[in-house]
This record gives C-alpha cells, structure tokens and sequence, in this order.
C-alpha cells in the first residue's frame, strides 16, 4: 500500500510543533500496515476513514488501483472541528463536481 498526503495535510503536519509534529508522522507511517487507530466514519461522511493521533484527526480513504491500494490522506486537524470542516469542504467539492 502507499500513502498519498494532500497538500492541506502537509501543510498541516508542517505548522505543527515537534512532538505533534512527530506523531502525526509516525501515524501516516503507520497507516500503511494498518498499525493506527483507525474508524470507518458514518453517513454524511460513509466511505471515508479517520485516523486518531491523541487530539488530531487525519481523514482518509482507501482507493484501488492498479497496483494496489492507495491510502488518500485528504485532510488533517484537530479532533474538535475536524468532521465539521471536512463535512463542508466536501459538500462544496461536491457541488462544485471537483475530485478530492
């Protein structure tokens, strides 16, 4: 499997002081042998999957292709407003008929 990060996550991961910084790190590294905790998140958002790291989300999701799976690490942020914001943005996206 491999791991495809958004810009908005590496920018993210980039603002963060060292230790957060770090954690993040080792969780993106982690989501390749399914060694994070992970949760298939419920309707509005079906279809995507979270990423705990102590008081930060990464949302996710899984995409075949022809070599295998790629983890698409869509957006990234603090656990209290995570799932609103990614709520919204994919509503626009989704309005806007633009791929994540």
């Amino acid at each position: 499997m491999t791991v495809d990060i958004s810009t908005q996550v590496a920018e993210f991961i980039r603002c963060q002081a060292p230790e957060p910084k770090r954690w993040l790190r080792a969780t993106l590294h982690g989501l390749k042998s399914g060694k994070s905790d992970i949760k298939a998140l419920e309707d509005p958002l079906q279809g995507f999957y979270r990423a705990r790291i102590r008081g930060y989300r990464i949302v996710f999701c899984y995409e075949p292709t022809a070599e295998g799976v790629t983890i698409k690490c869509i957006f990234a942020e603090r656990r209290g407003i995570i799932y609103e914001v990614f709520s919204h943005l994919l509503a626009d996206r989704l309005v806007r008929n633009k791929p994540m």
